[in-house]
């Protein structure tokens, strides 16, 4: 099984975790990544808010490749990659002439036919079938799902079921033994790229998120993009300043959660790259420290 992967900018510096726990949760699989050859950045996130058409530029010569190498699927895991390229095939798709104003920049042909998925519709799509199949040692304990803004908003363009409720996530973990906690801010925002000019605003959202998340029991937070993985992760000293008090919760990429409970090995799923040690049981069939 062959896939089209845009690992995007993030997975290839401060997100490696994600990238290397996915492609070793899709080697489990039998799953291939085609990674785009010669892929640029999408834009995200200043792009949009500086030049409308190298907005659209950006993202559109990603697709171009993706359909120039005969891909009909694209997984773009970073959320906001992914949420730059949907909305750029959206944009052309509802305008002819800015399409074609873009194939003549690009100097390549689009027809935004592709189907891009993030990684929720993948592992939704092929891991949660393969599920029966697999050998699972049960991640046994209570997670919150945290989705963050980007895999849900603008409804009318991303498309996400139950975007203010969405439970997706919840059932993949469940797959693999966790107990997705209740809670009030599963697709609240982190502070996204405020991480670096206004620190103190993303400890304060940050923080509420982690604060949440622990009073309603959760032992981790689960994420899907690499600026909510930083900002709850990398900021946590500013979080704590914020709570006064320390907060020991760490969070995992879905992947790492998946990988964990498919054994495959730690090292290989980059949990030692994390700020906040992982440092409960990871499955029930391994209680050492991680």
């Amino acid at each position: 099984m062959k896939v089209g992967y845009f690992p995007g900018c993030s997975l290839l510096g401060t997100a490696r975790e994600y990238d290397e726990s996915l492609r070793a949760v899709c080697s489990s699989l039998k799953i291939e990544l085609a990674e785009i050859k010669d892929w640029n950045c999408c834009g995200a996130t200043a792009g949009h808010n500086l030049n409308q058409l190298l907005s659209l530029a950006l993202p559109a010569r990603i697709l171009a490749l993706a359909e120039a190498q005969s891909l009909n699927e694209l997984l773009i895991p970073c959320a906001a990659c992914y949420h730059r390229l949907v909305a750029t095939m959206h944009e052309l798709k509802q305008n002819s002439d800015l399409q074609r104003q873009v194939s003549e920049t690009i100097e390549m042909p689009l027809t935004g036919n592709i189907k891009l998925m993030n990684i929720l519709d993948f592992l939704e799509k092929y891991f949660l079938p393969q599920i029966p199949q697999l050998t699972i040692q049960k991640f046994i304990h209570p997670v919150a799902c945290y989705y963050g803004c980007l895999l849900v908003r603008p409804p009318d363009i991303i498309k996400f079921e139950r975007h203010e409720d969405p439970l997706v996530m919840e059932h993949i973990v469940e797959g693999v033994g966790a107990e997705p906690v209740r809670w009030a801010y599963k697709v609240e925002c982190c502070g996204a790229g405020l991480s670096i000019p206004r620190t103190d605003i993303v400890a304060q959202l940050s923080g509420k998120i982690i604060d949440d998340a622990e009073r309603c029991g959760a032992k981790a937070i689960v994420v899907a993009c690499p600026m909510c993985h930083s900002n709850l992760d990398m900021r946590r000293r500013q979080i704590e300043t914020y709570l006064h008090r320390k907060s020991p919760i760490p969070v995992l990429y879905l992947t790492q959660v998946i990988g964990l409970a498919l054994g495959i090995n730690k090292k290989l799923l980059g949990l030692h790259r994390h700020f906040v040690p992982v440092k409960f049981p990871a499955t029930a069939a391994a209680a050492e420290v991680i």
